[in-house]
């Protein structure tokens, strides 16, 4: 009875699974390789004539090649927020979790509190105006950065956890200054936890929508999200090349995920056996 109690739940999962996250991807699959009229329809049906080709030129082509100047520059953004997160949060990690004082539990306040409290918009485009940072690629490296400072700070301590001690005291007795044993002997140990830094972080700034919109406007500094405005209007919305522009950068994030995928599980549960 409890094995088949448990088929049944593994069941459920995986239809949930497919309900969930496949069949909206099967939808802008099949709906990205028709011509405007039977897109417009909005329907699961596979097209009677495909368009795919047709219709990625035409939306790499659209508005003087918007899209390609959008990945670079979510590729920069990428790029340099992920470099920056894994250095800053590592080394924050560090320092927490090695060290044990009256304001270890303040510090851990604020790193929950950014975890759980929203940013404020409006005073942070005040302060970023005020700084000579709005409308900047720097200023949204910066937002990018300190969104997923509390995250990979939470699970690089908690493997941190699982490193011992002795580590340390053995490369201090060897002659080792704080930085070379931090960026020499503890930064690659930390290797499957910054897999997973890398995978979630990286995903999450390439598919930031609000961000860019809100801290970088202005045509010239789109990223690929914002290129999803191409297609629609007030009146019309082209949907065969809005779902095809949808597939384009879907893509990069999800080849990351599948090579990555094993990784990712085991830097989430690396730092759960030692606390």
């Amino acid at each position: 009875m409890k094995k088949v109690r448990k088929i049944g739940f593994e069941f459920l999962g995986v239809l949930f699974t497919v309900v969930a996250f496949w069949v909206p991807f099967y939808f802008i699959i099949v709906n990205s390789g028709k011509d405007a009229s039977e897109a417009s329809l909005l329907n699961l049906s596979w097209p009677s004539a495909t368009y795919y080709w047709e219709n990625m030129k035409a939306v790499i082509e659209a508005r003087d090649y918007m899209l390609i100047r959008a990945f670079f520059n979510s590729a920069v953004l990428t790029l340099v927020s992920i470099v920056l997160l894994i250095v800053l949060a590592a080394m924050a990690a560090y320092v927490m979790q090695r060290r044990k004082d009256r304001a270890t539990p303040i510090l851990n306040f604020f790193i929950l509190a950014g975890l759980i409290i929203p940013p404020a918009i409006v005073p942070t485009i005040w302060v970023m105006d005020g700084i000579g940072l709005f409308k900047t690629m720097t200023g949204l490296i910066l937002i990018e950065v300190a969104l997923g400072f509390p995250f990979a700070v939470l699970l690089y301590k908690g493997f941190m956890a699982t490193i011992p001690r002795e580590v340390d005291e053995a490369a201090v007795i060897d002659g080792s200054s704080g930085a070379r044993l931090f960026f020499s002997i503890i930064l690659p140990l930390l290797q499957p936890v910054t897999a997973t830094v890398v995978v979630v972080s990286a995903v999450n700034i390439f598919n930031d929508f609000t961000n860019p919109l809100y801290f970088l406007p202005g045509s010239e500094n789109v990223t690929v999200q914002l290129t999803l405005y191409n297609f629609q209007s007030q009146f019309t919305t082209q949907y065969n090349l809005l779902f095809m522009n949808i597939l384009l950068i879907t893509i990069p994030p999800l080849i990351l995920f599948l090579i990555f995928n094993k990784r990712i599980v085991a830097g989430m549960t690396a730092g759960s056996v030692k606390g």
